[in-house]
């Protein structure tokens, strides 16, 4: 049976200190919110305790910050999307910030075992005056656990709409790309 997990996040400004407000619906939230640089900048860490998707599987994170917001978001782990027999598995994440607000993504990789059919969606939508810092980095099979990326394929999707869209799609069965020197 496929998840469908929904994780929304705000971050707000209250007196001099960034809380965090969050609804969930299914196999994906965040734990305690923490303050290692101060009240400024709120830490949140993002779960999801089945640990990867398979096919069929969909998760839809919506974040928000608000003026004067700084939230900073990773994960305990990677993230993993593992073999499929023929649907996708999906991660959609958007990102709103206010003019003003300041925001982190820093999650640790995405690995693409042998076999997945998958799609990860990244959306930022920025205010004047408001920053973000992020990355969203992929890593194709365990290669030193002897596991290639052998088949299957991935879609990678990062977009600030009307200024920058970046959309790639790595195959598997790609040779020119997955064996050249500069694959």
């Amino acid at each position: 049976m496929p998840w469908h997990a929904r994780l929304h996040l705000d971050y707000k400004q209250e007196a001099a200190r960034t809380v965090a407000r969050f609804r969930h619906d299914g196999p994906l939230r965040i734990l305690q919110s923490l303050y290692p640089e101060g009240d400024a900048v709120c830490h949140n860490v993002l779960v999801h305790p089945p640990g990867g998707l398979v096919g069929g599987d969909t998760l839809d994170i919506d974040i928000e910050g608000t003026d004067g917001s700084h939230g900073l978001i990773t994960t305990p782990g990677a993230s993993r999307f593992y073999r499929s027999e023929g649907e996708l598995a999906l991660q959609r994440t958007r990102i709103r910030l206010a003019a003003g607000a300041r925001l982190e993504w820093l999650p640790l990789e995405a690995i693409c075992y042998s076999g997945c059919q998958a799609e990860n969606r990244l959306s930022i939508e920025l205010e004047p005056g408001a920053e973000l810092i992020g990355w969203d980095i992929t890593a194709l099979g365990l290669p030193n656990a002897n596991q290639p990326f052998e088949r299957g394929s991935y879609l990678q999707h990062i977009e600030v709409p009307g200024v920058w869209l970046e959309r790639g799609r790595i195959d598997a069965a790609d040779h020119r790309l997955l064996q050249s020197p500069i694959g």
